[in-house]
C-alpha cells in the first residue's frame, strides 16, 4: 500500500515525507498583498445632525432658543395652572 506524498523504503514499512524540491527566486511571482480595505460603516444620524447643524449654525441656534424658550414657557404655565 502506498501513500500519497511518501516514499516506501522497503521491506520493513519504512516511509519518509518527500522534501519538495527548491525555489527559483528568479520563477517566483511576488505580488503586493493589500490586506482588503474595510469597508466603511455609514455614519451614525447624529454625525449626520452634528454636520448639518455646523453648516446651518444660525438657523439650529435659532431652533434651539425657541424650543427652550417654548419648554420653559410650557413649564412655567403648567407651574402656574396647578400650583
Amino acid at each position: 500500500m502506498t501513500i500519497p506524498g511518501k516514499v516506501n523504503m522497503g521491506l520493513l514499512g519504512m516511509t519518509t515525507a518527500m522534501t519538495p524540491p527548491p525555489i527559483d527566486s528568479a520563477t517566483v511571482e511576488t505580488t503586493d498583498l493589500k490586506p482588503d480595505p474595510k469597508p466603511e460603516a455609514p455614519p451614525s444620524f447624529v454625525k449626520l445632525a452634528m454636520r448639518n447643524m455646523v453648516k446651518k449654525g444660525g438657523k439650529s441656534l435659532y431652533h434651539f432658543t425657541l424650543t427652550t424658550v417654548g419648554l420653559l414657557g410650557l413649564l412655567v404655565g403648567l407651574a402656574y395652572l396647578t400650583r
